[in-house]
Formats: structure tokens, sequence, C-alpha cells
């Protein structure tokens, strides 16, 4: 298996999750958003086939988006003069593992190769957290990959804000 970054040219066709936004966003909205610089997303392949996939975006958190007990969390990981309104981010915009695929622990071993690579090569510019609005039925995913609720707040009904401190990885 190898991942690569898509491209304008890369073939998109016979990816199914068993989720129709997740399926559709790949195929009709991951080269526009490429193309209007909105993230970046990576396939997973194997022997031609896609695996799984993710896209990646800039985001922060910010005071506004959390509780108050979980904002005192965050910028306690601060000195008190560095202690700003929001803090870098980048947000996993969609994550998915085809449903051949399904329960061979490639989620979790996609989100340990994605947190490693930004990790070890943060080329232009820095952040702390990795935020993710997680579906409702993708919670324990991502709790299983040590992210937090960042909000208690459900978004649009069907997600949540979660967030995961890079500073971990150290």
């Amino acid at each position: 298996m190898k991942l690569v970054k898509l491209t304008p040219d890369t073939e998109l066709a016979g990816f199914d999750c068993g989720d129709e936004d997740l399926n559709n966003f790949l195929v009709e909205d991951a080269k526009g958003f490429l193309d209007k610089r909105i993230a970046t997303s990576y396939i997973l392949e194997d022997d031609g086939n896609i695996v799984a996939y993710f896209c990646l975006l800039n985001d922060k958190i910010s005071r506004q988006d959390v509780t108050n007990s979980q904002w005192k969390k965050i910028k306690g990981g601060f000195p008190e003069r560095k202690q700003f309104g929001s803090y870098p981010a980048i947000k996993i915009g969609r994550f998915a593992v085809s449903s051949q695929y399904k329960g061979r622990s490639i989620g979790t071993d996609l989100m340990n190769l994605l947190k490693g690579m930004l990790n070890e090569n943060p080329i232009y510019s820095a952040f702390r957290y990795l935020t993710v609005d997680a579906y409702l039925s993708a919670i324990d995913f991502y709790q299983k990959n040590d992210f937090k609720i960042l909000s208690e707040k459900i978004l649009g009904d069907h997600t949540r804000l979660m967030f995961f401190d890079m500073m971990e990885l150290e």
C-alpha cells in the first residue's frame, strides 16, 4: 500500500466506504477543493484500488468554540504571555476507509501515518492541534485514536468537534 497526494489526474472510481457523503466528497468535490486551495486530499492505494482517503485543511481552535473548562485546559498548555484567543490547527475534513478493507485496523494505521507525517514535516507553517468534526458514529474511532471532545455541542445534529494535541507525539 502507498499513500499518494491527490492530483487533478488521479482516477477516483470504485471507492465505497458505505457513507454516501464521504463517497461523494471524494468523487465530486476533492479535486475542486484542491483546485480552489480549500483542502488537500491523500489517497491510500493498494494495487490501483482506493483503500482509504483523508483530506486536510487549515483550522483553529478558538475560545468561542469550546466550553470554559476545555478552554482552560487548552490555554493552560501555554505560558501566560503566549495565551491567545485561538490556536492554529489542521482539520481533518474527511477520513474514510473502503468497506472492503474495514476491520483490518487500516483506519488506525492511517491515522497514525497522518499524525506522523504532519509531526515530522511541518514544512511551511506551525500548528498545535488536529481537529475534526466527527460524525457521531465515528466518535469512538477518534477517541481510540486519542482525540478528545472539544465541544459538547452537536454540530448540525450529526457531528461533534474533537481535537488531538500534537504535543502528545513528543
